[in-house]
């Protein structure tokens, strides 16, 4: 029950970039109308030749290359997604398959855009059971596949994209890296945010989501600091679900995490959903913005509006 730490993070994204000029091109909206309400600029779209299992592992190889791991080095593989095509074999096989990683426990979490804490949970929670001793945590959707492009009011917020994270047991007498998760939802609210129908199409209720993420979300996401005894003037970063700039600015304002690094890689990357926080964390690390040893706070939230966060020490 020694806890786990994260040691590594990598992430991908596809080389096509979708301007908001290009969105133009599609639907009636513009560059000023998509800034002044969502803040996105751009976002990478992925191929149909690369389906959400091939994004994973992008992410997942940076990440292990940066920790200086072989792929059986791991023994756990927990993918977040919502938008792979196939059921069976899930991503998380596949993503094994792909890497070379032998007889892994290989599972999917599917909780839309809280996807990647919740599956950052479930990883230290088995690596603190003893089941398992190292863990390929990744975020990784293709939401360009479940979108309506004539439908302005989403077509503008989405990208494609994933980040991986290599989570290993601590050591005896090490202090755990990855505090306790404070997580929940509100079901019957689960109409706000949908991926729903044949085929699937992504839709929300835009008010409905930016009222509660607005108002309901800032204690909670304190409460997350509470539970791992660091209070928000410590932090070092805020990762927040990069879902519209609009909801992260106020959200980490009323947070009051004064010396913070404040995510806001929505900008160039648009909502990957699961994938929003371990990309946009990646890139923080990738960027030097934040040390070894840092506290930052994650903070998923959204589909099924459902929430999870955890403090964690930067790789």
């Amino acid at each position: 029950m020694n806890g786990s730490r994260i040691a590594a993070v990598g992430h991908y994204q596809p080389a096509k970039v979708l301007t908001n000029e290009d969105l133009a091109d599609l639907v009636d909206t513009s560059d000023e109308w998509i800034r002044s309400r969502v803040g996105i600029r751009t976002r990478h779209i992925a191929g149909p030749d690369e389906p959400v299992d091939e994004l994973a592992a992008q992410a997942a190889a940076k990440a292990l290359a940066a920790a200086g791991l072989a792929a059986d080095a791991v023994d756990l593989v927990v993918v977040a997604t919502s938008t792979a095509v196939d059921r069976s074999p899930n991503t998380a096989a596949r993503v094994a398959a792909r890497l070379g990683i032998p007889r892994p426990a290989a599972l999917d979490i599917n909780v839309v855009c809280a996807g990647f804490t919740h599956a950052l949970a479930t990883a230290d929670h088995t690596l603190r059971a003893g089941a398992a001793s190292r863990a390929l945590v990744i975020g990784a959707d293709k939401m360009s596949e479940v979108t309506d492009w004539t439908d302005r009011t989403t077509c503008v917020l989405v990208g494609d994209g994933a980040g991986a994270a290599v989570v290993e047991a601590c050591a005896p007498g090490e202090e755990p890296g990855i505090g306790p998760v404070l997580w929940g939802s509100v079901p019957e609210m689960g109409h706000a945010v949908r991926i729903e129908g044949t085929p699937p199409r992504f839709a929300q209720e835009g008010q409905s989501v930016y009222r509660w993420a607005t108002t309901q979300l800032p204690p909670l996401a304190r409460r997350a600091c509470e539970k791992a005894g660091v209070a928000p003037e410590e932090l070092a970063a805020v990762v927040l679900h990069q879902a519209n700039l609009r909801i992260i600015e106020p959200l980490a304002e009323k947070l009051g995490a004064p010396r913070a690094v404040i995510a806001r890689d929505v900008v160039e990357s648009g909502n990957t959903s699961a994938a929003s926080i371990p990309l946009a964390l990646s890139k923080l690390v990738e960027r030097g913005e934040i040390a070894a040893g840092d506290s930052v706070l994650l903070f998923g939230f959204g589909g099924n509006l459902s929430y999870a966060g955890q403090v964690v020490r930067c790789p």
